[in-house]
């Protein structure tokens, strides 16, 4: 057993499938199907503020703690954009990862990190996740790595979409009360393909919300 970007990305699925085939022409025309979804949507300020930490500096760009115990490792095996917003975005949407696995460790969905790092649809996508893992009894560990990232701006340079591909392989649920890891056999369920649109918060300094994920899963490009 091996928990899943689920159910919230099967939901997605279909709005997946039409991002997808407006961002993957090749075609350099642009059109209205070339907007990204969910860039007008506005940046909620985050629910609970920020705390200081002790988590390595590299862990609280925003002064947001996202450390994660060192058995739940996350790996962004990519390069960072020239485009100064694109990089920053880019930052945060692997934050905003880190924060639902560390909610998934704190088993909340109200930790700081979270509300700091999404909002909208980002936001419900997070609580949902984490309480899926709170229900089932289960955290996490082991390794699970994101590469092969592009990221596009909106015209108003306020929204950014980070793609990305995620591969699980190594990186499975654990049961709480018995410690049990839960491997599964190397499958083609092991990746996803992320599509995350991350929101210009409107007066912090750099930074950037998930405010939509749409996610494809087993998904064949990634392998």
């Amino acid at each position: 057993m091996k928990r899943r970007p689920l159910p919230v990305a099967a939901a997605l699925m279909a709005t997946a499938a039409l991002l997808l085939t407006a961002c993957g022409s090749g075609d350099d025309k642009s059109s209205a199907n070339d907007n990204i979804a969910g860039a007008d949507q506005g940046a909620e300020t985050p629910k609970e503020s920020a705390s200081p930490s002790g988590a390595p500096a590299q862990d609280k760009s925003d002064g947001v703690d996202v450390s994660l115990p060192k058995d739940i490792n996350l790996t962004f095996d990519w390069d960072k954009p020239s485009d100064k917003n694109e990089a920053a975005a880019m930052d945060d949407a692997a934050n905003f990862l880190r924060a639902i696995y560390r909610g998934v460790d704190k088993r909340t969905t109200k930790d700081a990190a979270v509300t700091a790092y999404s909002t909208g649809d980002g936001l419900h996508y997070a609580q949902v996740q984490i309480n899926e893992w709170i229900k089932g009894g289960w955290t996490a560990t082991g390794t699970l790595r994101h590469y092969d990232a592009t990221t596009r701006s909106a015209a108003n340079g306020k929204s950014v979409e980070v793609a990305f591909c995620a591969d699980a392989g190594k990186f499975y649920g654990k049961e709480i009360k018995t410690q049990k890891i839960l491997k599964t056999k190397p499958s083609i369920e092991d990746f996803d393909y992320f599509k995350i649109v991350m929101v210009k918060f409107p007066t912090g300094a750099g930074l950037w919300q998930a405010s939509k994920v749409f996610v494809e899963i087993k998904a064949e490009k990634c392998q």
